[in-house]
């Protein structure tokens, strides 16, 4: 009995690791939310470009957005890159399963706090989808609350069938996933978090 609870919580705590570490609103109930099933993802005519601060080591990572999937977190996506809100932020989380950015708190000279923040607007209410998550699948990260994605997202490094249905997928990694697996091998880290900043230089929105 005492073996089957501990792999429970195992369980339980793997599919929360990659959650931003900010809590949901103590009065908001964790709405269930639909899963949009059997619909194919397709490629706006604008994609995300993710050039990295140290461009020799980490070179440039193209994604495709899906907007008949996700529509609001795309829209969200591309507001906060086309506002600068991406610049300088770093990939703070790294771990065998994802890369993890965009935290806006991860600018500043404080290690603690990365992970924990989000942009100045409304969370973004999920927008599940029963496309697997294999490799290369760019998510939006959230606290315990589905509808708490904001800005931060991960790329995920292999298949992860743990996070179907639970993460919106908003986009794929088209161009440079050697690149995202290059970021995924830095060290030294303190726990999940690169002791030397791996800083994104820029997000913008490209036409395909």
């Amino acid at each position: 009995m005492v073996k089957k609870i501990s792999i429970l919580f195992v369980t339980f705590s793997f599919l929360l690791f990659l959650s931003c570490d900010k809590k949901p609103t103590a009065n908001n109930a964790n709405r269930v939310a639909e899963i949009k099933k059997g619909v194919a993802p397709v490629a706006d005519p604008e994609i995300a470009v993710i050039e990295m601060e140290n461009a020799g080591a980490f070179g440039t990572i193209k994604i495709e957005l899906y907007s008949n999937i996700a529509p609001k977190m795309v829209a969200r996506f591309k507001e906060l890159a086309r506002e600068g809100v991406y610049n300088g932020t770093t990939f703070h989380r790294i771990n065998q399963s994802v890369i993890q950015g965009g935290d806006p708190s991860s600018k500043d000279a404080d290690p603690t706090n990365d992970g924990k923040g989000s942009s100045d607007k409304p969370n973004v209410v999920a927008e599940f989808s029963d496309i697997p998550y294999e490799a290369g699948i760019v998510g939006a990260a959230r606290s315990q609350d589905n509808d708490s994605a904001n800005s931060q997202f991960f790329i995920t490094l292999k298949r992860e069938a743990g996070f179907d249905n639970k993460y919106t997928i908003f986009g794929k990694v088209t161009e440079g996933m050697n690149n995202v697996r290059t970021i995924s091998g830095v060290n030294p880290k303190q726990g999940e978090r690169p002791l030397e900043n791996v800083v994104i230089k820029s997000v913008t929105i490209q036409p395909k």
